[in-house]
Order: structure tokens, then sequence, then C-alpha cells
């Protein structure tokens, strides 16, 4: 089982099955359609969830557009907060020509 982890206030959306999309930019887990995932909260570092990867798609960062946000990812005002986030996460190396794995997922269980 592959672990993910998301900030605390992603949790509830992902329980509330708001959220069922997680974008990755160097994906060092290769998540693949069919894998099982452990979801913890990235502050507490405990298990919240167990989902399956539904789907998965490759883009740009220069490339998401609104149907990207559709399936429950949180949103950005602009591009410019989009690509100021991921450089937070992934560092200033990052720029809107990175490749970003849209990984879709189905939540199995609440832990």
């Amino acid at each position: 089982m592959k672990t993910l982890k998301f900030r605390d206030y992603l949790v509830p959306l992902i329980i509330n099955q708001t959220k069922r999309t997680t974008w990755r930019i160097d994906d060092d887990k290769d998540l693949k359609v069919g894998d099982r995932l452990s979801l913890v909260n990235f502050n507490s570092k405990k298990e919240f969830a167990r989902a399956v990867i539904t789907e998965i798609r490759m883009k740009k960062l220069l490339e998401i557009d609104e149907k990207d946000f559709l399936d429950g990812h949180e949103e950005f005002s602009n591009r410019g907060q989009m690509l100021a986030t991921y450089r937070r996460y992934y560092g200033k190396k990052i720029n809107l020509n990175f490749l970003v794995k849209i990984a879709y997922f189905k939540l199995i269980e609440v832990v």
C-alpha cells in the first residue's frame, strides 16, 4: 500500500468526498491505476482514510484548466497562486512547464 500525505485543511474534504484528486509533481511513489493508498494527515502523521487510484492523467501546470478542478481539487485564484503553492511544496525549481500527475481516487474507508 502506498502512502500519500495531505495538509490538515484537505482531510475533511477527502473524508466527505468533495476532494477526489491529488496533483503530484516528482511522483516518487510511481502512482498507477489500481494502487491502494493509505491517506495520512501531513501534520499529525496519522492515517485518516484508505483509497484506490481509479485514473491517472499527466499535464503541464500551464495546461491545467477549469475542468481539472471539477473533481474536487482545491482551486487557485490564478496561475501565479498555483505556481507559488507548488513551489512551497516542491521548491523554487518548479515552473509552468513541469508535468503534474493528476491521480483520481475513490475512498474505500475512513479509519
